[in-house]
């Protein structure tokens, strides 16, 4: 019985490791490299330069304390998901919150096939 609980385990774990939540419509840029991994805090920025942190909205001026709060209660990683015609500008202001607040950043691509 033990042994059956242990593999139905490592089945999930497997499954839902290589699956990346992604609820809005997003452009991602492409890479030959990718890692597949889970984060504990997801920040997207849409083509039209609206803020999501875990799939809630917020303003440009209310993202870093929505980060803040977020990065208490997980992990310390924020994976960036950012439209590709989304100015760099915008991701950079992120990645500085993040870097700020002592987390790790990772930057979401699709593998380029």
């Amino acid at each position: 019985m033990t042994d059956i609980v242990f593999l139905l385990l490592i089945f999930f774990m497997l499954t839902v490791s290589s699956v990346t939540p992604q609820a809005l419509l997003i452009d991602l840029p492409l890479s030959n490299n990718a890692d597949i991994l889970l984060p504990q805090v997801n920040v997207m920025i849409t083509a039209d330069l609206t803020y999501y942190v875990d799939h809630q909205k917020t303003t440009r001026e209310q993202l870093e304390g929505l980060l803040q709060q977020k990065l208490n209660t997980a992990q310390r990683f924020v994976l960036l998901q950012v439209d590709r015609s989304v100015p760099i500008a915008h991701m950079i202001y992120v990645a500085d919150i993040a870097a700020s607040l002592h987390a790790k950043v990772a930057v979401a691509t699709q593998p380029d096939l």
